[in-house]
């Protein structure tokens, strides 16, 4: 595997991190809409990092899905629940981000971040294995 390709996929888990952050930091003074826009651009961010390591990218949100699905989930090399978790938090920012009556609330925006964290988790113990580890899978 090329450094570069490594050096992407630990930049775009860096903005996955930032995702978290602004996410946290939203939550916290209410902003549960725009919370719950920036769990998912966590996992996006995670998602695209794990595709770097592919050399795949794609302009497309569901392109970026799809692809971490097949090579990653389905594949079984990371765990398939977390699809679960990249549809309803895609769902969540569809509502919040485009729904004019979407109410959003605390609840919803913690359970997001808690979930967020745990992807960008599993996706970073995942980026962060050996290199010739990585190639086997």
């Amino acid at each position: 595997m090329e450094g570069s390709l490594k050096e992407l996929a630990g930049y775009r888990l860096e903005r996955a991190r930032e995702m978290l952050s602004a996410a946290e930091g939203n939550l916290e003074i209410g902003q549960y809409k725009t919370s719950l826009n920036r769990s998912y651009y966590a996992i996006f961010h995670a998602m695209r990092a794990a595709n770097a390591l592919k050399n795949y990218d794609s302009s497309k949100h569901s392109g970026v899905i799809a692809f971490f699905t097949k090579e990653y989930l389905k594949t079984e090399i990371l765990d398939r629940s977390l699809s679960f978790i990249i549809k309803d938090s895609s769902l969540c920012r569809e509502k919040s981000d485009y729904d004019d009556f979407y109410v959003a609330g605390r609840e919803e925006a913690e359970e997001q971040l808690k979930n967020a964290k745990y992807f960008v988790g599993k996706v970073e113990d995942y980026i962060n294995l050996p290199v010739d580890i990585i190639r086997q899978k």
